[in-house]
């Protein structure tokens, strides 16, 4: 865990696209805006190095003693994330295939192949000369690699390093073709040189119904592993240029930025190599306060609940999204707080002065294209600046604390999404933000974990459709439920191995002895059709009726008892939500898609059972969420409403780090108001 001196509050700069007569007054806006740091050069390789034998660092070290002259520091990126033109003319092979076959041309950016050792040998190169070049600089305070990996390629040379990427994994031809389960079609390899990309050439296909696409496969266990290897072979790319910039400032911490829930990238693999995550929030307007905070715990999750960088925001609109609009008065203030809430250590944007050109010219910015500081988002960020400056380094390292966990894999989401059935109107993300919702309105602190993570910590775990159960996961659910633990998870669970091969002897596999029932068949439902459950006797919090659609699992109970049955269908009667009561714990099987209603009350007594809570209570719209460093807690309130609020603090005594004042009794917050109370533990 990294310590910085305070909240590090900036973002990228990019000089090279100015003269250089602005950047001294660039200077001065920063320093009033109370900015610390910023990143720079993320995009300037063609500029560092105008051809093979030549690099140009003339401009990069004015700028880089101008910003310490100024006070200020560097996020040092190395510019790797966009090969300069000459670079992609004379070594085409560089350029990525796409997944239909098509070989790009040079453009864009994260345009390469990552298997391509030329592209490897010039990004650690130039990595290299900058890390050699800034060493000793006093800018210089982290390292930012890349940006925004993710590109996948089917070109030849990655099928090779497929194939031996294959062999690795799985030693040998025949332990290829039983994984795969390559009996089927036909499939059966005999020589390492058969086994080809899946793409649209061959296993891919485009599958849409009714307009709602998505990429499907013949083979799973296929286009799984591809998955597997093209993340794999991004993070060489950065372990590459990585591990030379670590030789030559080994206590200048490295990372590089991610983005929330991006399907390409296991970004678990990645957390491993990053000194601290760092990642690129950009919601939308209408998205739910929930889906933002979950993408921030997401992010602080991957390295085992370690405070993270948010390394981009906007500071009032996005240019690429169908509707840019503006951010509302107050709205970046209180989503900068919501970050720092849910364990952000630094508050910075992309980008700091607006680009008159491209694409992202209408990309918000602390310097808009007006050139001076008489602008709203201007006196919002210098306002947050203000306010962070005050915060000192208190709340630097402080960790959450919380008692529920959702369990989150980036192999199960590729497995679920590329399964032939039962419906292509299931989607993983969308099954994780309904179940987080259901904490998130109560206040209750949630962290994510890998399936095989330690669970000790926890009280309550959930795993929403978890389809893939790997090797150790189900010992370890087990074992947390046996010694006192009470787990959840949901309709088409426990499907399938690491291979997306089916586990046989009936549903959900490794789970059905933790879970007391097992599962005959799995019933889609067509939209807009609906089911019901019905609960058997009231459940605390939980009676009455609701809907439930999407999938339906039939089950029959063994060990389990029943706490609600389907309404109607063939099935009717049939139990749709079960416990059972396992060793000293208790495990839950929801066997369809219910409503948010019935998510929201199940859970709410679940954490009554379980004494679970919120830190205050509060009104609807109003996120509470504690961070814990040392003997005190830091308690941050905030109103997401278009209107002010009074929350009651109790007996407990706090002093408000943003105001200064001392707060007992209730604190009123005006419309997207905040406030973060400190307090001893």
């Amino acid at each position: 865990m990294l310590n910085f001196p305070g909240v590090m509050y900036g973002g990228d700069y990019n000089p090279d696209q100015w003269p250089e007569e602005i950047w001294e007054e660039d200077m001065r806006l920063f320093k009033k805006a109370g900015i610390n740091i910023v990143t720079l050069p993320v995009f300037s390789w063609a500029k560092l190095q105008p051809n093979e034998e030549t690099y140009d660092f003339g401009w990069l070290d004015k700028i880089m003693d101008l910003v310490a002259r100024s006070g200020m520091k560097v996020c040092l990126a190395t510019s790797t994330a966009a090969q300069p033109a000459w670079m992609s003319k004379k070594y085409p092979e560089m350029l990525p295939v796409d997944i239909t076959g098509h070989k790009r041309t040079h453009g864009g950016r994260v345009n390469f192949c990552p298997n391509n050792k030329t592209y490897r040998k010039y990004s650690v190169a130039l990595a290299e000369q900058l890390a050699k070049r800034y060493k000793d600089h006093p800018a210089l305070f982290i390292w930012h690699i890349g940006n925004e990996y993710g590109v996948y390629c089917y070109c030849e040379h990655c099928a090779q390093e497929f194939r031996e990427w294959v062999r690795a994994r799985y030693g040998t031809i025949e332990e290829v073709n039983k994984r795969w389960n390559m009996s089927f079609w036909g499939h059966t390899v005999y020589d390492w040189d058969e086994i080809v990309p899946p793409s649209y050439l061959n296993e891919m296909f485009k599958d849409t119904w009714n307009g709602y696409p998505r990429d499907s496969t013949c083979f799973q266990g296929i286009s799984i592993d591809y998955n597997r290897f093209m993340s794999d072979s991004s993070l060489a790319c950065y372990k590459g240029e990585f591990d030379v910039i670590r030789k030559i400032t080994p206590n200048v911490p490295i990372t590089t930025n991610l983005m929330g829930t991006f399907k390409p990238l296991d970004y678990y693999k990645w957390a491993e190599n990053m000194d601290i995550v760092s990642w690129d929030n950009y919601p939308s307007m209408n998205d739910p306060e929930s889906n933002i905070a979950l993408r921030h715990d997401l992010m602080r999750g991957l390295k085992d609940g370690q405070p993270f960088m948010l390394m981009e925001q906007t500071p009032s609109q996005q240019n690429w999204q169908p509707f840019n609009s503006l951010k509302r008065p107050g709205v970046m203030r209180l989503w900068s707080y919501q970050a720092m809430a849910h364990g952000a250590d630094t508050i910075m944007f992309f980008q700091l002065r607006r680009s008159f050109g491209a694409c992202e010219k209408y990309h918000g910015a602390v310097i808009e294209h007006a050139g001076h500081e008489n602008t709203r988002v201007f006196r919002e960020c210098t306002q947050l600046g203000e306010e962070l400056k005050k915060l000192g380094d208190k709340l630097i390292g402080a960790r959450l604390k919380s008692q529920v966990a959702i369990m989150f894999d980036w192999d199960n989401w590729w497995a679920v999404e590329f399964s032939s059935g039962p419906t292509i109107y299931l989607k993983y993300i969308e099954q994780i933000e309904k179940y987080y919702k259901a904490f998130y309105c109560m206040n209750i602190s949630v962290d994510f974990i890998k399936p095989t993570a330690d669970l000790s910590r926890y009280k309550v775990v959930l795993a929403p459709v978890l389809y893939m159960v790997k090797p150790g996961a189900a010992d370890n659910i087990t074992d947390f439920v046996k010694k006192g633990g009470t787990f959840a998870t949901t309709f088409f669970s426990g499907i399938v191995n690491e291979n997306d091969l089916v586990t046989l002897g009936g549903y959900p596999g490794e789970l059905r002895e933790v879970l007391g029932i097992w599962a005959e068949e799995i019933d889609a439902l067509f939209p807009g059709n609906k089911n019901r459950i019905v609960v058997k006797k009231p459940y605390g919090e939980i009676s009455g009726t609701y809907e439930c659609g999407l999938l339906c699992d039939l089950i029959h109970l063994e060990t389990a008892c029943e706490i609600a049955s389907y309404g109607q269908d063939f099935y009717a009667g049939m139990p749709v939500v079960t416990e059972n009561e396992f060793g000293s714990g208790k495990a839950y099987y929801i066997a369809s898609d219910p409503e948010q209603g019935f998510i929201d009350s199940f859970f709410k007594q679940i954490c009554i059972d379980n004494g679970i809570a919120s830190a205050l209570d509060a009104g609807r719209g109003v996120e509470i969420t504690e961070r814990f460093k040392g003997d005190l807690k830091y308690t941050f309130i905030l109103n997401h409403n278009p209107h002010a609020v009074s929350v009651n603090l109790w007996d407990e005594k706090y002093h408000d780090l943003i105001t200064g004042s001392d707060m007992e009794g209730a604190v009123t917050l005006e419309a997207k108001g905040v406030a973060i109370l400190e307090s001893k533990v």
